[in-house]
């Protein structure tokens, strides 16, 4: 099947199996990455939730995906398998691909302050950071020198952001654990680095109160005015997944058409 994204076909991803964890439908950043990852030459195996096997299954079928993995990031069974799953199919993985990240809805709304709870922080941190910690020690275990890991973070990390509360908190957290795990890893020869996508139409950003008021945002106040493109963050993964990427560790990368290093906007930008 041909790619719906506008980048050439190639080999950069020759040889190269892993796991894209975070698909959840053909709008999802990890749908796009794992879809260049076989367009160049890949294999990638797509980690799901039980209930959302059947929007997965379709898409990695499309594109000749052979293997799937039922996962559950807050169970360690269910982690176990998925990644005996793996070494019994192919033995070694060259990458992983993280896109997961979860928020109560009450936490991505009005005062940080006053809707942030011990349970809400703790169920974020969990499921946005602790997965990625763990799926980082199990594919390590899997990997030769030359083996990449990727994470999805976002600018709320480094700026308050309206809305985006204890996500930011969480994803701030997840770029500091790119960076301990990249150096934990980096003597094995495995690196470890995270996109901070713009703002783009997924269900995550769906999730957020306001979220189609931060596209806007981002496009009118971006230094190239313009939305954060499927193809930009895809071919930042490949670079980072493939050999291209070597030396290049500890790393968040913006791919956000230049948003996160804009100042004050112009004065005909400036909201009256």
């Amino acid at each position: 099947m041909e790619s719906e994204l506008a980048l050439p076909k190639g080999q950069l991803m020759s040889g190269k199996r892993g796991l894209v964890t975070g698909v959840a439908n053909r709008n999802s950043i990890a749908w796009g990455i794992a879809s260049q990852i076989v367009a160049q030459g890949g294999e990638a195996a797509l980690a799901y939730l039980d209930s959302n096997e059947k929007r997965v299954r379709p898409l990695g079928e499309s594109i000749g995906v052979s293997l799937y993995v039922p996962m559950d990031v807050t169970n360690d069974a269910s982690m176990d398998a998925a990644f005996a799953a793996m070494a019994d199919k192919w033995g070694t993985i060259d990458y992983l691909v993280h896109s997961i990240a979860f928020a109560d809805r009450d936490q991505i709304s009005g005062s940080f302050v006053e809707n942030c709870t011990r349970e809400g922080l703790a169920t974020a941190i969990d499921v946005s950071v602790y997965s990625f910690v763990d799926c980082a020690r199990r594919a390590a275990a899997m990997m030769r020198p030359g083996g990449s890991l990727i994470t999805m973070t976002y600018l709320g990390s480094e700026r308050a952001i309206p809305n985006y509360n204890t996500m930011g908190v969480a994803k701030a957290a997840l770029e500091a654990a790119t960076r301990y795990i990249a150096r934990d890893l980096g003597p094995a020869g495995v690196r470890v680095n995270a996109i901070s996508a713009g703002a783009m139409r997924t269900l995550s950003l769906a999730g957020i109160s306001g979220g189609r008021s931060m596209l806007a945002q981002g496009r009118r106040l971006s230094a190239m005015r313009e939305d954060t493109s499927m193809e930009g963050v895809a071919g930042c993964a490949l670079w980072l997944l493939s050999d291209l990427g070597r030396s290049t560790t500890g790393e968040v990368i913006h791919v956000d058409a230049g948003f996160h290093m804009m100042g004050l906007p112009a004065e005909d930008e400036t909201p009256s």
